[in-house]
């Protein structure tokens, strides 16, 4: 429910008054992170508590606006991108309330990293096969299996975890969703060595690994509705990011256009100028898809968008390693690296064409998310199942 007295004026003033009594040149970053959060100036769309004031999640913007034109320090989103775009909203919608006040607040001011266990080896697009097992224990649960593809693993507190807890119902109905804690015994982290030459994912295996019973998300068993929030949300996270007109890989590409005319061909321009349309117009597309998403939950488009942004960047950095030419296979660092997260634009041609191949696995293969577009926009025939009504312990594997 939103407060429907609360407009822009309103929340400029409000925003105003809280920067007066805590002027940003002069507070500690975090102690001003976790003002700003009991202020409710955070997420303005969340309850009163929890870092909002249930105003209209459009009016955001103001106040990011006040905050940044007074020089505020903001929470490094890139870095804690997984709890604030695919935890924090799954926590909202299904956590108990002392889950809310105990999670939102520390996740939102960066002082606790989350990642997401979802994928295994044997159950990366097709999910819901997931074996990591967890059993019931008086008032915990014992988890036992492994997870694969883990960003930020090693530097998170908290993860969300899918497992299944009943192997005699069809896949879809025996998972259940926790919150687990990684720096419990039994959690594991080893590092994944990508193309790149660096390891931003991790594996991760849980070997009798005790989660309380309160650190679940929803119904025992309804763990895959749950999981489709922090999907949904995930994919809005990656493809519908908020970007400037030439942001991201576009600007890179159109950068080095104007500054080297020596690189400069007919064919390659004309490709150029097919992705530079391309690249606004998907921009422009997910500006629009989180204005929609102001009145309720993400759906299926977001899917769309995530399709988008991966095949644009593959296009797009295959395109600047061609303009460059020989100098566009350098890459300055093969070394073994453990970055908390991706920087795109900061590093070198060839890194970004290498690292760009990822964007059509991580988030949802594409093949998947073709599916999902195909099936639940477009409205076309399902894909036909034959293990949707066969127990998950019955299924070949």
């Amino acid at each position: 429910m939103t407060d429907s007295s609360l407009d822009a004026a309103a929340l400029r003033r409000r925003t105003r008054q809280f920067l007066a009594a805590h002027p940003p040149a002069a507070t500690d970053r975090l102690d001003f992170l976790r003002a700003r959060f009991d202020a409710g100036l955070a997420w303005v769309h969340y309850p009163e508590g929890l870092g909002g004031l249930g105003a209209p999640r459009s009016l955001q913007v103001v106040v990011d606006a006040e905050l940044q034109a007074a020089g505020a320090p903001d929470n490094d989103p890139r870095r804690i991108g997984i709890g604030l775009g695919m935890a924090a909203p799954t926590i909202l919608r299904y956590g108990t309330e002392e889950q809310k006040r105990r999670y939102l607040r520390p996740l939102w001011t960066g002082e606790e990293v989350w990642c997401q266990l979802f994928s295994e080896p044997g159950a990366g697009s097709d999910l819901a096969a997931l074996g990591t097992r967890a059993v019931r224990d008086g008032e915990d649960w014992v988890v036992n299996g492994q997870k694969v593809w883990t960003s930020s693993a090693h530097v998170a507190r908290w993860a969300i975890l899918i497992a299944r807890t009943d192997p005699d119902v069809p896949k879809h109905r025996g998972i259940t969703y926790f919150i687990c804690d990684m720096t419990d015994p039994g959690v594991e982290v080893r590092p994944l060595r990508q193309i790149t030459g660096e390891a931003e994912f991790n594996e991760v295996f849980l070997t009798d690994v005790r989660i309380p019973d309160t650190r679940r998300l929803g119904e025992v068993g309804d763990g895959w509705r749950v999981a489709q929030t922090t999907l949904m949300n995930e994919r809005v996270s990656i493809g519908g990011m908020a970007l400037p007109r030439e942001g991201g890989m576009i600007g890179k590409v159109a950068q080095t256009w104007r500054e080297r005319p020596e690189l400069r061909t007919h064919d390659l321009h004309q490709r150029l100028l097919k992705l530079w349309v391309e690249a606004e117009v998907a921009r422009l597309t997910g500006e629009r898809l989180r204005q929609q998403l102001v009145a309720g939950q993400p759906g299926p488009e977001g899917s769309g968008m995530k399709l988008a942004f991966a095949r644009l960047n593959q296009e797009i950095s295959g395109l600047e390693v061609e303009l460059r030419g020989a100098e566009g296979l350098l890459y300055d660092d093969w070394t073994m690296r453990r970055p908390e997260l991706v920087d795109f634009t900061g590093r070198d041609t060839g890194y970004r064409y290498l690292r760009a191949k990822g964007n059509s696995i991580e988030g949802g293969t594409s093949e998947v998310l073709l599916n999902i577009v195909a099936e639940r926009v477009l409205g076309l025939p399902a894909e036909p199942r034959t293990d949707k009504d066969v127990a998950w312990k019955d299924l070949a594997r």
